[in-house]
């Protein structure tokens, strides 16, 4: 059997997609090994397929968190024996990239997002300098890259001359609650970080006095956002979980009666995104609200699955909430429609693209 050490600088708790694809390697006979951090609120993690080893560093947040993990990568790969890497994102393709060229090994390529075009680079040249030098040394190094939508596909296939591949963060087929049965939630799930429109669905929440909004997941915005959910005096209108165990998650967004993904700014990365939030609506049968971004809109449309948001203030995204929500007919119809969606957009279809990249090679 094949051992194949897959890379991610989160603790794993709730990283769905590389969850998604360690199974699909595991069904396709690989020995998966995680290669993850470990962070003192870590919690433990469900049984799963494969393997976890998480490291636990001396440094935890910043520029210099990076440079301790892909060390640490580094020498737990050297002493370690594999027939393959996988490296996901950019701040994992480093060591990755090293200890491949170093022991000849096969290494793969997963990005997630436009790294160098992230938010919190937008105001720090001499950092975005970095990673982006990092992307053009080491990006040309793996046997086969992949992404999560065309746009950065596209965008990397032609800025370096790569067969950058799709490989969409769908969920698995789950079953459906009925629509009738949800209560009055308001859900947003995904990393509490800069650019994700989170203060404007906690704003949005004082013209809803009647529901709650749910926020899902951690990050280091964490106590900012709850900061102002406190002198917003919403507090008892919103809900933060903290990461949540997959199952959970999805018991939750079932319960919700719109899903938002509504990403703001300039930065290239939110504008090619296509988040796993958005799909994971989709196969709860939640309506979806999300930003007026390519990727985005063109699922929610093609599907007439939710609405659009085109403004960026929080009084104009409770304007277009508030009819939904007093429309049942209509939210009873996105429902449906994210019904039949959900038959085309899971992973037992998607999962046969990543089955014929690692077979190619």
């Amino acid at each position: 059997m094949k051992r194949i050490f897959v890379s991610v600088t989160n603790d794993m708790t709730n990283d769905q997609r590389v969850n998604r694809i360690c199974n699909s390697l595991c069904d396709m006979g690989f020995d998966v090994v995680v290669l993850c951090r470990r962070l003192k609120s870590s919690a433990e993690l469900d049984r799963r397929k494969y393997k976890v080893k998480r490291f636990r560093l001396l440094i935890n947040k910043g520029f210099l968190f990076y440079a301790c993990f892909n060390m640490r990568l580094f020498f737990y790969l050297l002493f370690h024996s594999c027939d393959a890497l996988l490296a996901n994102d950019l701040d994992t393709l480093l060591g990755n990239a090293l200890i491949s060229k170093l022991k000849g090994k096969k290494l793969y390529y997963d990005t997630h997002e436009l790294f160098t075009e992230v938010p919190e680079l937008l105001d720090s040249p001499f950092k975005k300098k970095v990673w982006l030098w990092i992307e053009r040394k080491c990006i040309r190094r793996p046997v086969a890259t992949y992404t999560v939508c065309d746009s950065i596909a596209r965008y990397y296939n032609e800025k370096y001359g790569l067969d950058m591949k799709v490989v969409r963060n769908l969920p698995t087929s789950k079953e459906m609650q009925p629509y009738g049965s949800r209560e009055n939630i308001l859900l947003y799930q995904g990393a509490l970080n800069m650019g994700r429109g989170i203060e404007l669905l906690i704003e949005m929440m004082k013209h809803f006095p009647d529901y709650k909004l749910y926020v899902a997941g951690k990050g280091y915005m964490d106590t900012t956002l709850k900061r102002i959910t406190a002198d917003l005096n919403l507090q008892d209108r919103v809900v933060f979980t903290g990461n949540l165990r997959f199952d959970e998650l999805h018991a939750l967004t079932s319960r919700a009666k719109i899903g938002f993904s509504v990403e703001q700014g300039e930065s290239l990365n939110y504008k090619y995104a296509l988040p796993n939030k958005i799909f994971d609506y989709i196969q709860a049968g939640t309506p979806v609200v999300c930003s007026d971004f390519p990727e985005m809109r063109a699922v929610v449309e093609k599907y007439s699955v939710g609405q659009v948001f085109a403004a960026h203030d929080a009084e104009s995204l409770a304007e277009l909430v508030k009819p939904m929500l007093a429309n049942a007919d209509k939210l009873s119809e996105y429902h449906k429609n994210c019904v039949a969606a959900s038959k085309v957009l899971n992973w037992e279809n998607e999962q046969k693209i990543l089955v014929e990249i690692y077979a190619e090679k």
